[in-house]
C-alpha cells in the first residue's frame, strides 16, 4: 500500500504534554506483554523490538495447541521454497480434517495473515488470540464457528528479513519480511491468476473447507490520517449484493461502534489521499478525497466476495506503534468473530442463497472504477519524524491530534463497462492452461461428447493494448470489440470443454472469462498464443438450451 501524505517536525512533540487521547493510548503496555501467560510471541519476548521468524510461530503454535481438545495444528499448503503453512483449526472437531470441520455443521471462518511479509502485525495478534483461547476465552464463540487461522502465509517471504524492508513504518526496529514471497511475487495479486504454490494451497482449502467468512490481515502505510485501523469489503461491483449490504448496513458498523466504546480507538473504510503516493491522483491531480485502492479479484477480500463469500480485510496502521497495531488488529479479529458468531445462521443464509441465485441472463460489471460518494467527515492526523536507532532511516510516529475534514466518500466502485451473464461458455479442447486454472478454483465443467450446433455468439476483436510495463512478470492485455452473433450453422466440436453457468462460481467465472474483464485469464496472458493474429476471442458463449 502506498506512502504518506504529511508529517510533523520533531519539535512538535513538545507541544504534546497532555497525555495521549484515549484512541492512541496503548490497549496493553509493554510491561503487561512481557508477563503474559507462556507461550510468549517474539515482540512480547523482546519488547517489541523484532517479529516472529518461521520457527518462532511453528513453536509457539506446538506449545499453544499440545493438550488442547479444541486446537488443532495442520498444514494448508506449502510455499515455493517447501515450508509448511500452518494452519490451526480450532472448534469443536474431531480433528483437523475437512470432513470433520464440515460434518459439525458450524459457521466457519478463516483468518489469514502475514501475506504481505512486511505487515506483520496480523501474524503476531492471531498467536496472541490462539494463547487466549487456549487460556479459556471466547468459549461461547464454538458453540457456533470453527476458526481456520493461517498466521504465516507468506512464510517464504517472512524469512528474507532486512531493517529497511518498510521504509517510515514505526517499527519492529529489528526488520520485517519483504512484501512478496520468493518468487518475487505478491501473494495478494495472485488470487486470479494462482502461479504460485501459497495462492494453490489457500485455493484448495476454500475449496475442501469452504469457509462462509474469510479476513486478510494488513499493514497500510498510506496517508497520515486519523484511524488506528482501516477496513474494506469485497468491492468489485458484480459482488452479490446482499453480501456487501451486510456488512456495510451492520456488520461493519457494528464492529467499528464497539472498538469505539470498548478501546476508544476510530476505525474506518480503507482510504488514501490523492496527493499522496496511493492517491488516485499519483501526484494530487485528483478531487481531493477519501479514496478506495482496487476492486478485481486479483486481490483478497474481493476474490472472496466473487465467490460469494464474506471477505474482510483489515489494515492496520503504520504510524501506530509496534505493539498497538497488534492490540488493534487482534481487537479488530476480535470483534468480527464475535459478530459472525452471534450472526452465525444468517451468515450460513446469506452465502447459502448467494451461491444458489443464478446470474444468467443478468448485467454484470466487467470493469469497475471509484464512485464519488457524499461528502463525509474523515479524521486527519499529524506524525513526527524519529530514527530507527540501528540504520538511522527515518519512520513516523503518529500524533495524538485529529481533525475531521469534510470530503467526499471514493470508498466504493461502480460498474463502467457491463456485459449479458450467458448460460454457458465454451472452450477449446487445447486451452489446456485455460480449463486447468478454472478447474483449480473449483470452477465445475464437462466435455461435449458429441458435435453440438446450438446458436453461439462470438466476440470480435477490434483492437488489442499489451502495457508497456511488465506487472508481476505479465505484460497486461486489453482488447476491444464486441460480442456477435455466429453465422449458423455453427458446430461445436466434441471435446470441447463446457462451462455452465448454473453454479455458485458463476460470478467468478464471468471475470475470468470475459473478454473485456479488467482482472480476466485473457488480461493475464493466458490466451496471448491463440490470440496472434485472430480475429477472434477463442472462447464462444450462448444464451440458449441445448
Amino acid at each position: 500500500m502506498p506512502i504518506l501524505n504529511r508529517f510533523a517536525p520533531a519539535w512538535a512533540l513538545a507541544l504534546l504534554a497532555a497525555p495521549l487521547a484515549a484512541q492512541q493510548r496503548p490497549a496493553r503496555s509493554s510491561a503487561r506483554a512481557a508477563s503474559a501467560p507462556a507461550p510468549l510471541t517474539r515482540p512480547e519476548r523482546t519488547g517489541y523490538r523484532e517479529t516472529s521468524r518461521y520457527e518462532d510461530v511453528m513453536d509457539f503454535l506446538r506449545a499453544v495447541t499440545h493438550g488442547q481438545r479444541r486446537m488443532h495444528l495442520a498444514t494448508m499448503g506449502y510455499t515455493s521454497e517447501t515450508r509448511a503453512i500452518p494452519l490451526v483449526v480450532v472448534g469443536d472437531v474431531a480433528d483437523a480434517s475437512p470432513e470433520a470441520v464440515l460434518r459439525s455443521g458450524k459457521l466457519r471462518i478463516y483468518i489469514q495473515a502475514d501475506i504481505h511479509a512486511g505487515e506483520v502485525e496480523g501474524k503476531e495478534a492471531v498467536q496472541v488470540l490462539l494463547r487466549d483461547i487456549a487460556a479459556g476465552a471466547h468459549p461461547r464463540w464454538l458453540d457456533s464457528v470453527v476458526l481456520l487461522i493461517a498466521p504465516i502465509y507468506n512464510a517464504d517471504g517472512n524469512e528474507r528479513v532486512s531493517l529497511t524492508n518498510r521504509p517510515l513504518q514505526l517499527g519492529p526496529v529489528g526488520g520485517t519480511g519483504q512484501r512478496a514471497n520468493a518468487m518475487g511475487l505478491d501473494l495478494n495479486r495472485d488470487h486470479v491468476k494462482l502461479e504460485s504454490p501459497e495462492a494453490r494451497s489457500q485455493v484448495l482449502l476454500l475449496r475442501q473447507y469452504d469457509p462462509q467468512v474469510a479476513m486478510d490481515l494488513h499493514t497500510t502505510d498510506g496517508s497520515v490520517h486519523g484511524y488506528m485501523l482501516t477496513y474494506t469489503e469485497p468491492q468489485h461491483p458484480a459482488t452479490d449484493t446482499a453480501i456487501v449490504n451486510l456488512l456495510r448496513r451492520d456488520w461493519l458498523p457494528e464492529v467499528t461502534r464497539r472498538i469505539k466504546a470498548r478501546d476508544g480507538w476510530d476505525i474506518f473504510y480503507y482510504g488514501n489521499f490523492p496527493e499522496g503516493p496511493g492517491g488516485p491522483g499519483r501526484g494530487g491531480n485528483a478531487e481531493r478525497g477519501w479514496y478506495s485502492f482496487d476492486a478485481r479479484p486479483r486481490l483478497s477480500q474481493n476474490y472472496w466476495g466473487m465467490r460469494n463469500r464474506i471477505g474482510i480485510l483489515s489494515e492496520a496502521y503504520s504510524y501506530a506503534s509496534f505493539e498497538n497495531r497488534i492490540r488493534a488488529t487482534l481487537r479488530f479479529v476480535e470483534e468480527n468473530v464475535d459478530y459472525a458468531s452471534t450472526h452465525a445462521g444468517l451468515i450460513r443464509r446469506v452465502t447459502a442463497e448467494a451461491d444458489a441465485r443464478s446470474v444468467v441472463g443478468e448485467s454484470l460489471a466487467v470493469r469497475a472504477r471509484l464512485r464519488r460518494g457524499p461528502d463525509i467527515d474523515v479524521l486527519t492526523g499529524d506524525a513526527v519524524e524519529e530514527r530507527n536507532p540501528f540504520t538511522g532511516q527515518r519512520m513516523l510516529r503518529r500524533l495524538p491530534v485529529t481533525r475531521a475534514e469534510r470530503m467526499p466518500d471514493f470508498t466504493r466502485f461502480e460498474g463502467s463497462e457491463f456485459a449479458r451473464v450467458p448460460r454457458a461458455y465454451f472452450i477449446p479442447a487445447n486451452l489446456t492452461v485455460v480449463i486447468e486454472r478454472l478447474e483449480a478454483h473449483g470452477v465445475r465443467t464437462s466435455r461435449l461428447p458429441g458435435p453440438l450446433v446450438v446458436a453461439l455468439e462470438r466476440f470480435c476483436i477490434d483492437s488489442t493494448y499489451v502495457a508497456p510495463r511488465e506487472f508481476q512478470g505479465h505484460r497486461e492485455r486489453t482488447v476491444r470489440g464486441a460480442w456477435e452473433a455466429s453465422p449458423p450453422p455453427d458446430t461445436l466440436p466434441a471435446g470441447t470443454v463446457v462451462v455452465a453457468m448454473d453454479q455458485p462460481l458463476a460470478r467468478l467465472i464471468f471475470l475470468m472469462l470475459e473478454p473485456r474483464s479488467d482482472d480476466g485469464l485473457l488480461e493475464w496472458n493466458f490466451f496471448d498464443d491463440a490470440l496472434n493474429g485472430a480475429k477472434y476471442y477463442s472462447v464462444r458463449r450462448t444464451f440458449t438450451a441445448w
